[in-house]
């Protein structure tokens, strides 16, 4: 018989009752140490006080407005973002397979607007961008798009990394260019700052639009505000959400003014989007982490996380190979099977996630602080330990 939450996942038989900071804490009182942060979304811990009272305060004044009237919490949230990046407007959304989608949407219009018959999008091998049609047709891996085709037509997919192939690929047909500039799901793949500079080049020269998928890597979690910042280069469209809402539901698409030039009145819409509850709880994230004090401990306390990992890939070769990422959005490559080293983990009273490639991706919240990293690193070897006892 199936059960009454559609089994679409493989869920840990763990129960989650409460959560304070970096932990979580079982319903039989067991505390976990939480590397995952809900995959990359509680960037500030659980239960943050500061969230807590600005969910609060707007609880006890209005939920939900509709789109229909001015949400001034939705604006003073657009201001900030807007005051902070490259963008010059923002639409909200409830989640990134929704930012996808408008991502997809506003590329399009503005090349239909400019009377061009351009609707090509390029793509990369080992991306993740949702699970909506448009998401998956981004991809077009077997996983994720088998059974449920026709698939929605115009993306192709690229070898992450390779500018040779996005030269060959480009055409009067390609409309935009997609990419994470740090891949989650892919196995945390970093794209260098040489080959986001290049694909900057190349879309300006040919008047194609770049599309950064900041979802996972975004909102502080590389130890810039957004992770495009270490190559010095911005996209004309972007898409936010996880880490923004602090782990309530909230994403965004960030674009330039005339990226978004084709989205106008009624071409685009959400009930839920850009709700009082969720735009209040965006600007507390937002106030937190533009911060430069907080910026920079994000960078400390990575730099000795990496460290210690470094270590510990050192002790444990038959279980690790190396360690992958940037800032506070680390992977560890396993020798070991990946999911026997997140089952370890959980006897270790561990969260990690896995991801492609073999590795399990390490994504604290990035108020961790160094004892927890130092526990954590006791509790990671703990689970090798009895990865490689067999």
């Amino acid at each position: 018989m199936i059960p009454s939450v559609l089994p679409t996942y493989s869920r840990a038989p763990l129960h989650f009752v409460k959560g304070e900071g970096s932990w979580l804490i079982e319903e039989d009182g067991r505390r976990f140490l939480d590397l995952g942060s809900g995959i990359a979304v509680n960037v500030l811990g659980h239960a943050n006080p500061k969230l807590v009272a600005a969910l609060t305060e707007q609880a006890n004044k209005v939920w939900h407005l509709s789109n229909l009237y001015e949400i001034p919490e939705q604006k003073a949230l657009a201001d900030k973002l807007v005051e902070n990046t490259f963008a010059d407007t923002v639409f909200f959304t409830n989640s990134g397979t929704e930012a996808c989608e408008l991502a997809v949407k506003m590329a399009r219009k503005y090349h239909y607007e400019a009377g061009a018959d351009r609707t090509e999008i390029l793509t990369f091998h080992g991306a993740f961008h949702g699970r909506s049609s448009a998401a998956i047709a981004a991809v077009n891996t077997e996983k994720m798009v088998k059974g449920f085709g026709p698939l929605l037509p115009g993306f192709k997919q690229l070898p992450f990394g390779d500018i040779e192939a996005v030269r060959a690929a480009m055409s009067d047909k390609t409309c935009a260019v997609m990419i994470e500039p740090v891949q989650g799901e892919g196995g945390i793949n970093v794209a260098t700052d040489e080959f986001l500079k290049t694909l900057r080049a190349f879309c300006d020269e040919t008047g194609t639009l770049l599309i950064f998928d900041e979802v996972q890597c975004g909102v502080a979690r590389t130890g810039r505000l957004f992770a495009h910042e270490w190559a010095g280069v911005t996209p004309d469209i972007m898409m936010v959400a996880k880490g923004i809402g602090g782990g309530f539901p909230l994403g965004a698409v960030l674009a330039t003014e005339k990226a978004a030039a084709g989205m106008t009145a009624g071409t685009h819409g959400s009930t839920y989007g850009g709700n009082p509850l969720g735009c209040a709880v965006g600007l507390a994230v937002m106030e937190t982490v533009t911060d430069p004090d907080f910026l920079a401990q994000v960078n400390r306390k990575a730099s000795l996380f990496r460290q210690k990992l470094e270590g510990l890939v050192a002790t444990h070769p038959g279980v690790f190979a190396e360690v992958r990422g940037q800032g506070l959005m680390l992977g560890l490559k396993c020798v070991a099977p990946n999911a026997d080293v997140v089952k370890a983990g959980y006897e270790a009273e561990v969260i990690t996630v896995p991801a492609a490639d073999n590795v399990i991706r390490l994504l604290p919240p990035l108020t961790i602080t160094e004892d927890e990293i130092a526990e954590a690193i006791a509790r990671l070897d703990h689970a090798a330990i009895a990865v490689a006892a067999g």
